[in-house]
C-alpha cells in the first residue's frame, strides 16, 4: 500500500517537573515553560501579570505548584 510507513518510533512524552537548573525561586515556571515549550522568561512575566491581576489569587496556585509538581529525576 501507498503512503503506509512501518515506523518503530515511539513518541515521546512530556511530562511536567520543576527545574533544577532554570530556575529562579523553585523552577516551576521553567519546569512549566520546558512543557509548553516556551522561553521560561515569558512563563515568569505570565505569572507575575497573573500575580498582580489576580489581586494574589495567584499565589496560593504557585505554591501549590511547588508541592505538586515533582522535581526534574525525582
Amino acid at each position: 500500500m501507498v503512503g503506509m510507513t512501518n515506523s518503530t518510533e515511539i513518541p515521546q512524552t512530556k511530562k511536567l517537573h520543576r527545574s533544577r537548573t532554570d530556575r529562579m525561586l523553585t523552577g516551576v515556571c521553567g519546569g512549566w515553560a520546558d512543557y509548553l515549550g516556551v522561553d521560561p522568561a515569558m512563563v515568569r512575566i505570565a505569572t507575575v501579570a497573573a500575580t498582580v491581576l489576580s489581586a494574589g489569587v495567584m499565589i496560593p496556585v504557585y505554591v501549590a505548584a511547588v508541592f505538586l509538581t515533582p522535581e526534574t529525576g525525582a
